[in-house]
């Protein structure tokens, strides 16, 4: 569809050209102290300058979803609940109890929650760290607090000590010792690091929104660019819009967000597989989905339908 605009001089058709091309923009915002730019760092994206919009917006909070924070939930949110390795007591450790606030503010705020250690998530062990690790597995210091680990009798230098500490945090120098305690190598607890700071999930959630960013720059497409050739009387713009091209092409960014939210959708490109995916997505338009997924389900009916045409159906 943006191949076609880019040859039509009408700057209605442009404007949608470039509303095809550009990259879906993310950016960190959230209170100061919440840690928004260890979020950011972590996902390689920018915190927000005031006022300035993006495609989704990662809002990083700390402990609970404030009255201020939900004033900036939009339908293209990301919530990140940072910190969890302060998550309070709970069976499973703290980052269980974060999860189970995530999941409470999710009820709530209607948009992904997503806990995160944002301060674990670049970190780099080397063998420096492992043999001061080992020395910690060998003579186990007092962690009962920061000040004891720091300042404790320990064949291990304070200033080391203070370096783990301030590059790891208590949660994630437990969690490293254990590690090493099991025989883990440098890019071993880079790795187990790096999981625990809960990355790779908020990364998920943000391409499961950028999915529903396209899919609905797709549609915003397809609506605008009707109006023209109705406005203008352009028979051969109605055309294309009715083509196999548009068709299959909104069908494509609707398949996209359908898998993005962890369902699966045949991709087998013969009759039986057009003919089961037209039936299943006829089936779950008309089931109990939201607005956004029920459009979807439509439009790769639609497409199905379209592509069981050359094969006979």
């Amino acid at each position: 569809m943006a191949a076609w605009a880019r040859g039509e001089p009408d700057p209605g058709v442009a404007a949608v050209e470039r509303l095809l091309r550009a990259p879906v923009s993310v950016a960190v915002r959230g209170r100061s102290g919440v840690g928004r730019s260890a979020v950011a760092s972590a996902l390689g994206v920018r915190v927000a300058a005031p006022g300035e919009a993006a495609d989704i917006d990662v809002l990083v909070v700390g402990e609970t979803l404030t009255d201020e924070d939900q004033a900036c939930v939009a339908g293209s949110t990301v919530v990140v609940l940072n910190k969890a390795d302060l998550g309070g007591a709970a069976a499973g450790g703290p980052v269980r109890a974060a999860q189970m606030m995530a999941t409470e503010i999710e009820g709530r705020a209607r948009v992904p929650v997503v806990p995160m250690v944002a301060l674990l998530a670049g970190v780099r062990i080397d063998d420096d760290d492992i043999a001061a690790l080992q020395a910690l597995v060998g003579t186990p210091a007092d962690v009962s607090s920061v000040d004891a680990f720091v300042s404790c009798p320990h064949p291990l230098a304070a200033e080391v000590r203070r370096d783990l500490l301030d590059r790891l945090d208590r949660f994630g120098l437990a969690h490293a010792i254990l590690a090493v305690s099991a025989g883990a190598d440098a890019e071993e607890v880079t790795a187990r690091l790096r999981a625990l700071s809960g990355t790779d999930a908020v990364r998920v959630a943000i391409s499961r929104s950028a999915a529903e960013v396209r899919y609905r720059r797709c549609v915003s497409a397809v609506r605008r660019l009707r109006a023209v050739a109705a406005e203008q009387g352009d028979g051969r713009l109605a055309a294309l819009l009715d083509g196999d091209d548009i068709t299959l092409a909104v069908m494509t960014a609707a398949v996209e967000v359908v898998e993005a939210s962890g369902a699966t959708v045949d991709r087998g490109d013969d009759l039986g597989a057009h003919t089961r995916r037209a039936l299943r997505f006829h089936h779950l338009s008309r089931g109990p989905l939201d607005a956004l997924h029920r459009r979807c389900a439509e439009d790769i009916m639609r497409g199905s339908l379209r592509l069981l045409e050359p094969c006979g159906g």
